[in-house]
């Protein structure tokens, strides 16, 4: 099975804005105000750092600081919600779940929290719990990115399988956000799977105006117009996949390969 058969959900960091504060550093790096120690107010910049380090992958560091932070004031949900996507990553499933469902005790109505403990729960086969969450994100008229939860909740669905309501859930990510990426490379698998392959085209063209190419995109495009009868076509998307990303799985994969 490729990697892009296997979908891919999207969690987004939180951004926590912190509010400025006269700061000094002792000689253990500890926030301080110039007065006396205000550990709401390091916490809130511990918080901050450790998304900064999580956002550029730099997970020890970013631990490091969302620890420092919950010691110092335990009722942040930004510090909690990150922390449990570090978590996430590192495989410590059972302090991720108790972190994330810290994050929504703290705060019920943070949308970001509600997507990334959704990709949480569908990744471990908790498909109910994770699709009500993506739901009430993409229904929060507050929430920026409501296309990526509905996609989240359309890959979860095609999972477990459900492809009529897969569909119906990137169709409503593409209604928020047209040239949503996601949803149209998700939208373009799926047509290829109902056998439907000029509706997969479609999807592709659309995909190719909204975000760069991809191992998964160029194996679609590969797939569908074999199945089109366009071997020019499919040849030259082989041929991009390979020169572009001959080290991934559908590379490797493509002569073999006759489904997603």
């Amino acid at each position: 099975m490729t990697q892009a058969a296997r979908t891919a959900l999207i969690a987004a960091l939180v951004l926590l804005s912190a509010a400025c504060v006269s700061t000094t550093s002792n000689d253990q790096g500890a926030i301080q105000n110039d007065s006396k120690p205000d550990y709401a107010e390091a916490a809130k910049l511990n918080t901050q750092l450790g998304i900064d380090y999580a956002r550029q992958n730099q997970d020890d560091l970013a631990m490091e600081k969302l620890q420092r932070a919950l010691e110092q004031d335990s009722r942040l949900p930004a510090a909690h919600s990150t922390i449990a996507y570090l978590y996430a990553k590192r495989g410590e499933d059972e302090l991720a779940d108790k972190h994330y469902r810290r994050a929504l005790e703290l705060d019920p109505k943070d949308s970001s929290t509600k997507n990334n403990y959704g990709v949480f729960l569908c990744a471990h086969q908790r498909g109910a719990e994770a699709d009500k969450l993506f739901q009430q994100a993409a229904a929060d008229k507050q929430y920026r990115t409501p296309e990526v939860a509905l996609t989240n909740a359309g890959v979860c669905l095609r999972k477990k399988p459900d492809l009529a309501g897969a569909e119906r859930d990137f169709r409503a990510a593409l209604q928020a956000n047209p040239g949503f990426a996601d949803a149209l490379s998700q939208m373009a698998w799926l047509s290829y799977q109902q056998k439907d392959y000029l509706r997969a085209r479609a999807f592709l063209q659309r995909y190719q105006q909204a975000g760069p190419p991809t191992a998964e995109t160029l194996l679609i495009g590969a797939l569908t117009e074999k199945a089109l009868g366009d071997t020019v076509a499919a040849r030259a998307y082989e041929q991009r996949l390979k020169k572009e990303f001959p080290e991934s799985e559908e590379s490797g994969n493509l002569p073999h390969a006759s489904s997603p």
